[in-house]
């Protein structure tokens, strides 16, 4: 374990690393936040998906020890961004993504809709600083979209694009 934080504190960046002297002249290395999870939803296709989220990544290897059953310690990455948990409901008539962005100002926050995707992040000047690409479904309507943002909480609704079915003629077989 020590040799864990060893190397989670030579690795994180220089944002997230504070230093100072206590009044009886001892000092103080505080190191974070550090933010590190999954988040698992089942697809359209029924399919699970896993999804890292954070500004740390997995503390563990991919690999183990062979023949021991056990795994090796990884490498922390670390990021002076926080990848937001992020989830996306799919209706009817919308497209809402829901992002979790705790102790930053509404004005702080930046939204950028593309074709495919949607990226939030916040200004460089804000106290936390968070960074997201979300992959939206073909029929979001970019030109419908609206945010709102409550206590911590991005909404950015997408009303879905109109359908059209496809003309056809009915062929009569002889």
């Amino acid at each position: 374990m020590e040799r864990m934080f060893e190397n989670i504190q030579t690795r994180t960046p220089k944002e997230l690393v504070r230093e100072y002297e206590t009044p009886e002249g001892g000092k103080v290395r505080e190191v974070g936040p550090l933010v590190y999870g999954y988040s698992m939803t089942i697809g359209p296709d029924g399919k699970p998906k896993v999804r890292e989220f954070g500004n740390a990544k997995s503390l563990f290897g991919p690999r183990g020890i062979p023949g021991t059953g056990t795994a090796t310690i990884g490498k922390p990455l670390t990021a002076g961004e926080i990848e937001p948990l992020s989830d996306m409901t799919i209706t009817d008539k919308e497209v809402k993504v829901v992002v979790e962005m705790p102790g930053i100002d509404k004005k702080d926050i930046k939204i950028s809709a593309y074709d495919s995707s949607v990226e939030v992040s916040t200004a460089d000047k804000a106290q936390r600083k968070y960074r997201s690409v979300i992959e939206l479904p073909p029929e979001a309507d970019l030109e419908t979209v609206k945010s709102t943002y409550n206590n911590g909480i991005l909404e950015i609704t997408f009303k879905k694009k109109e359908q059209t079915k496809p003309k056809g003629k009915e062929i009569k077989v002889e």
